[in-house]
């Protein structure tokens, strides 16, 4: 199968030379997904939202590729302050809860300073 590149359409993507995703195979690899919310370019003070709008983004993501949040195997989670990364958890449970992904937290400085989480995923798209 051919691989397949996905993007939202940011000049940043073009000018880094990076996919919003790329699909190779049954595979989907997400790069690293931040709280902006695309059609507005705004993101959130709150790691909280941040956190939920990340995964908002990349469910949208997913479904161009598709594939859904319950073919995702793998997570990374990046945070500059990783003392936050508590605050959270209860969105990921929201989201990931029952798959239940294998999953890596850890903290490192972001490219914006306004970004207070990064999603990487990684999906194997279920056989229908």
């Amino acid at each position: 199968m051919e691989r397949k590149l996905i993007s939202s359409g940011s000049t940043f993507e073009k000018d880094v030379a990076y996919s919003r995703a790329v699909i190779q195979d049954d595979w989907v690899f997400v790069s690293g997904t931040t709280g902006f919310e695309y059609s507005s370019m705004t993101i959130s003070d709150d790691i909280v939202e941040q956190t939920d709008q990340c995964l908002k983004n990349i469910n949208a993501v997913l479904e161009q590729a598709g594939a859904e949040l319950k073919d995702v195997v793998r997570a990374i989670y990046i945070l500059p302050e990783g003392s936050e990364f508590e605050k959270c958890w209860p969105v990921l449970r929201k989201y990931f809860g029952d798959i239940r992904p294998a999953a890596t937290m850890f903290s490192a400085g972001l490219a914006d300073p306004r970004m207070k989480i990064e999603i990487e995923v990684t999906a194997l798209k279920t056989k229908k």
